[in-house]
C-alpha cells in the first residue's frame, strides 16, 4: 500500500503545469474497478480539469499513448470532433508530470472534462443493438481514415506477449502463475501460429479503446456517438479488437455490477445482428472473422492474466485470472466463426 496522497501529487503535477493558478479542490472520482486514479480539479480561476494518475507500466508508453490519443482527438473529423477528450498542453507537448520516490513512480495527465449526453440502458433492444454496429463502424472509418497521420507507436501484440514471456522467466512470474505456466506458454503458441496463418501483422492498424464497457461511453438521443472517456486500454491495433466487448454490452445477460469475461457472447444471435449492422458501413474480412476467436485469446492473455493485477482490484483480478484458467481459455475452441461469416457474406 502507498503511503503518499495521491491528492498531493496531483497538486505537484498543476503546480508543474501552471503555477500562475492554484488548485481549490480535488475530488476523486474514480471508478473504483481498475487501480487508475481519476481527479476532478477546481482551479481558483472557476476551471475544473480531469486528472488521472498511474503507476502501472512504464512511462514512456504511457506519453506514447496520450500523444496518440490527444493526436486522434484533435484530428477526428465531424461528427466525432468532441467524442475524445483532449488533454492539456504545454507549449506544444501533451503534458505529462512524473513523480518519484523510493517506492512509487507514478505519471499524471491532465484532461478536459468531457460533456456527457445518454448512457445506454443494462440490456439493449434490437434496434438500439443495429444503431450501435453502425455508429461503431462510422468511428472506425474514421478512425481509418486518420490513422496515417497519427504520431508512430511501439506496442502491438506480439510486444505485450514478449512482454508476458520474459514476465515468466521471472521470480515474480513464476511466482505469480505458478502451476499455469505451460497454459501460458501453449497459448501464446496458438495466437502466433494462428495470427501468422491469417497474416494478422500485416493489417491496418487504428486507435481502438478495447475497453467499450457502456460506463465508458455515452451518446445522443438519437443513438450518435458522444463522447468517449477512460483511455486506459486504447491501443493502435487491428479494429477486431473493438468487437468484444461490443458483444457484451449486446448481450442477453447485459451489464452487470460482477463480470466475467466468457467467450459466450462472442456467439450470440444478438452480436451477430450487431455485426451485420457493422458490416453493412465497414465491410468486415474473412480473415478478421476468423481473427475474432484470436483477439479474445489476446485479450485474455494481456488484459487478465499479465496485467489483471494491474487493471483491476484485487477482488476483480484474483476472480478473473482464476477463471482464465478453469473456463477461458477451455472455452475458446468453442468459437464457431461459420455462424458469422454465413451471416455476412
Amino acid at each position: 500500500m502507498f503511503l503518499k496522497d495521491f491528492r498531493e501529487i496531483i497538486t505537484e503535477a498543476w503546480t508543474s503545469y501552471d503555477d500562475s493558478r492554484q488548485v481549490l479542490t480535488i475530488e476523486d472520482i474514480s471508478a473504483r474497478v481498475s487501480t487508475n486514479h481519476v481527479y476532478l480539479i477546481e482551479i481558483d480561476d472557476g476551471s475544473k480539469v480531469i486528472g488521472k494518475l498511474s503507476y502501472f507500466g512504464f512511462y514512456e508508453g504511457f506519453m506514447e499513448d496520450h500523444r496518440l490519443i490527444n493526436a486522434l482527438s484533435i484530428n477526428l473529423p465531424a461528427p466525432y470532433e468532441y467524442f475524445v477528450s483532449q488533454s492539456l498542453t504545454k507549449k506544444g507537448q501533451v503534458f505529462t508530470h512524473r513523480y518519484q520516490d523510493s517506492v512509487l513512480d507514478a505519471w499524471v495527465v491532465f484532461y478536459k472534462p468531457m460533456r456527457i449526453d445518454q448512457m445506454l440502458p443494462k440490456k439493449l433492444d434490437i434496434p438500439t443493438i443495429e444503431n450501435l454496429g453502425s455508429e461503431l463502424a462510422k468511428f472506425h472509418k474514421a478512425c481509418d481514415a486518420i490513422a496515417g497521420i497519427l504520431p508512430d507507436w511501439s506496442k502491438t501484440m506480439q510486444f505485450d506477449l514478449d512482454h508476458l514471456k520474459n514476465i515468466l522467466q521471472t521470480d515474480d512470474g513464476q511466482y505469480e502463475h505458478r502451476g499455469n505456466i505451460e497454459t501460458i506458454q501453449k497459448q501464446i503458441e496458438i495466437f502466433e501460429k494462428e495470427s501468422e496463418k491469417l497474416e494478422a501483422d500485416q493489417w491496418k492498424s487504428i486507435p481502438v479503446f478495447v475497453d467499450w464497457n457502456i460506463g465508458n461511453f455515452s451518446v445522443d438521443v438519437n443513438g450518435h456517438f458522444y463522447s468517449r472517456w477512460d483511455y486506459d486500454w486504447f491501443r493502435m491495433s487491428s479494429r477486431v479488437m473493438d468487437f468484444y466487448f461490443f458483444s457484451r454490452v449486446c448481450s442477453t445477460i447485459g451489464d452487470k455490477t460482477m463480470f466475467s469475461y466468457g467467450i459466450d457472447p462472442l456467439m450470440e444471435d444478438r452480436f451477430i445482428t450487431f455485426l451485420k449492422a457493422y458490416h453493412d458501413v465497414f465491410p468486415l474480412t474473412e480473415k478478421e472473422v476468423l481473427f475474432m476467436k484470436e483477439a479474445y485469446r489476446f485479450f485474455i492473455l494481456n488484459y487478465v492474466v499479465k496485467d489483471g493485477r494491474y487493471f483491476f482490484h484485487e477482488i476483480y483480478a484474483s476472480q478473473l485470472q482464476r477463471e482464465a484458467f478453469e473456463i477461458y481459455f477451455q472455452q475458446i475452441d468453442q468459437f464457431d466463426p461459420e455462424r458469422i461469416l454465413k451471416a455476412l457474406f
